[in-house]
């Protein structure tokens, strides 16, 4: 018969006392918790009436505060219209005065950057500029842009 070695039964011993005293520390904590819970059971209660109310609250303040008014039109409806610049067009317009570039445009109005090309391209045509500078100017002069 082998006999066992003396490291492999104070390990087995080890693993044994570090078992049972988390064991223990768990039921101390549960008892801990539950000591906790009924003596302060009104506080628990009153908190989550809290959080159920700031819930609440936020979800109506989003949906009474968060609504986007409608658009109104910008600036001189008659240029606009004088010019045939389309409402999308006007969007790049505001975006291009804001001094983003096209990339950046594209990515917040969520189009392809050679859609954004194309409308810079036509808003040029129609206010007879040449660069981005002129066309705000321009814009600004007709009273397009604020």
């Amino acid at each position: 018969m082998a006999r066992r070695r003396p490291e492999t039964i104070w390990w087995r011993q080890a693993a044994l006392y570090g078992a049972l005293l988390a064991l223990a520390a768990a039921l101390l904590q549960w008892l801990d918790y539950r000591w906790l819970a009924r003596s302060h059971s009104f506080e628990l209660y009153l908190l989550l009436v809290a959080i159920c109310f700031l819930a609440l609250g936020l979800f109506v303040g989003a949906r009474l505060l968060g609504r986007a008014s409608p658009p109104r039109p910008q600036g001189n409806p008659q240029a606009r219209v004088a010019l045939g610049i389309s409402e999308r067009e006007m969007v790049v317009l505001g975006e291009l005065a804001a001094g983003y570039s096209n990339k950046e445009i594209a990515r917040r109005l969520a189009v392809s950057p050679n859609t954004v090309k194309t409308h810079v391209a036509r808003l040029f045509d129609k206010l007879g500029a040449r660069r981005r500078t002129d066309a705000i100017a321009r814009a600004r002069d007709l009273g397009l842009l604020p």
